[in-house]
């Protein structure tokens, strides 16, 4: 039995090894992942405000047109 327990320690402690390191690349991956999901929502959610802040811009620029014009004083 003793043999065994000799033997059987290095194989537990590279598996404990392995194991710690898939942990910390699951974690690194999962934070990784979280901050591209956060930094798409940012993006998507400014381009609607630019596209929103367009919109008005180019509806005040119709309206201003469609104004008539004053005639001059003499």
């Amino acid at each position: 039995m003793t043999a065994h327990s000799k033997t059987a320690e290095p194989a537990v402690s590279l598996f404990s090894k392995t194991q710690t390191q898939s942990m910390s690349l699951n974690r690194i991956l999962s934070e990784r992942d979280a901050v591209s999901q956060a930094r798409e929502a940012k993006t998507a959610r400014l381009r609607e405000l630019r596209l929103e802040k367009e919109a008005d811009e180019i509806a005040a620029a119709a309206a201003l047109a469609a104004l008539p014009k004053r005639a001059g004083k003499r």
